[in-house]
């Protein structure tokens, strides 16, 4: 019988995070604050982020240790499987062996709570008692909502007005885990206020929703601003994604040729490939791969520029490639992939060439999400079916040249409360589409005037 499944020993989890900082051949550009435009310094940061996570944002070691209190949420769902998708891989009939890590055996059904039980711990041994976020798709708002329980913390989540209306389902898991959801733009804060003002019927973007959630907790002693993706210290937490999946592909003697994932703040698609990042930086041949919609292509067609994290304007400025502070995608079903930036180690790490990016439409996105239910029979999240199109282009091109090729990504989760998408798709409600270069144009006009890295 063909093996499957790659399993660790709950003993066999890692118990350090790993920080690619520590490994970079050139050092990543400093973060500035918006209103001095000189390099921030922790003390700004404070009355968003609690000291603890603000030091991990900053730090350059190489290994940090993951508290025995994090550790015990995690074995609840954690060494998350390593799949060998060798159904997909006879539907592809190509020279490729497939392997998948499925983040979608969390509790939220996805791979955000790596981060969101993390920064709960820290946010609680801090003294905070309420989080504020925003979410796109859900995924990080569910999973905040549930870790905030977990540690006894009340828990806010701006959702993004689009993906509040298509994915009730997602407004109720958060209900359930006692957090409180609010369409945004809201008439909660000034800066939703303002955008209702300009456009009452505005779908939102996570930009607009930062905005919102930082706003609610500025000025409030006991309230901190939580952030499921783009952060340095949320791409160690999920660095260990690919530490696992690191040990799992030793385990059977097998190494990648491509590791992939979908990208849209960058935290799923780091997390499984800043470990073989490392491996690359120090010799090893293997192409790192990030995937990301057309209809928000932040990597493979925004300069490499300072801009802020949210349409307000109140982060500091983050060295980045970016649509512009002020963008406002299109509605698609891929919530999570609406972001104008990137992570900037992500960032770093394209504009270094030791990562490519490539887009894919919405159409080939869920072609190929579909393909991959009706083989392997889990439902992706329609941000994973990204990355799954781009695996199926990857199979193509092997059986092109001739050559074999091991290919590993990250399932960063399941779509089972994303079956509106499917219904849009299956019944030829969804449309290629491809943002046009002056959009693009216009969209950059934002960043006249800020600082060049």
């Amino acid at each position: 019988m063909d093996q499957v499944k790659v399993n660790l020993e709950d003993r066999e989890i890692p118990r350090q995070w790993y920080n690619i900082q520590a490994d970079l051949p050139t050092p990543m550009k400093p973060p500035l604050h918006p209103g001095t435009g000189k390099p921030i310094r922790p003390q700004d940061l404070a009355p968003v982020f609690p000291m603890n996570l603000i030091e991990q944002e900053v730090s350059t070691e190489r290994w940090i240790d993951i508290p025995s209190e994090i550790l015990e949420k995690y074995l609840l769902w954690r060494p998350t499987p390593l799949y060998r998708a060798r159904n997909f891989e006879k539907l592809l009939d190509a020279p490729v062996r497939i392997y998948y890590k499925n983040e979608g055996v969390s509790p939220p059904g996805s791979h955000k709570p790596n981060t969101a039980v993390a920064q709960a711990y820290y946010n609680k041994v801090f003294g905070i008692e309420r989080l504020s976020t925003e979410t796109g798709a859900g995924q990080w708002g569910s999973a905040l909502s549930m870790a905030c329980q977990m540690f006894g913390l009340k828990c806010r989540v701006f959702m993004v007005r689009v993906s509040f209306e298509q994915k009730p389902y997602r407004r109720l898991m958060m209900s359930a885990w006692g957090a409180e959801c609010l369409p945004s733009p809201s008439d909660r804060t000034a800066a939703g206020r303002k955008i209702l003002a300009e456009n009452p019927d505005s779908p939102g973007s996570l930009g607009i929703a930062i905005s919102e959630a930082i706003e609610d907790v500025v000025g409030d002693e006991k309230a901190r601003y939580s952030l499921g993706s783009v952060l340095n210290y949320v791409i160690l937490h999920q660095s260990i994604i690919g530490l696992e999946a690191h040990k799992q592909m030793e385990k059977i003697g097998e190494y990648p040729d491509v590791v992939m994932g979908c990208a849209g703040g960058g935290s799923n698609f780091a997390g499984i490939a800043v470990p073989f990042v490392r491996d690359k930086i120090y010799g090893k041949e293997v192409r790192i791969v990030a995937a990301e919609p057309t209809s928000c292509p932040t990597l493979t067609k925004g300069p490499f520029a300072y801009d802020f994290g949210d349409t307000a304007m109140t982060t500091p400025l983050l060295p980045m490639y970016t649509l512009g502070h002020d963008f406002l995608p299109l509605p698609i079903h891929a919530g999570g992939l609406r972001y104008h930036g990137m992570a900037p180690i992500v960032s770093h790490l394209v504009k270094e060439g030791l990562v490519e990016a490539r887009a894919l439409d919405q159409i080939e996105a869920f072609s190929s999400g579909v393909q991959w239910a009706r083989s392997e029979g889990f439902i992706p999240a329609p941000e994973t079916n990204h990355v799954i199109a781009a695996v199926v282009q990857e199979a193509k091109r092997a059986k092109e040249e001739g050559k074999e090729r091991v290919i590993l990504f990250n399932w960063s989760g399941h779509g089972i409360i994303d079956l509106a998408a499917y219904d849009a798709f299956l019944s030829n409600r969804l449309t290629p589409y491809e943002l046009p270069d002056e959009e693009i144009q216009r969209a950059l006009k934002t960043l006249e005037g800020l600082p060049k890295p």
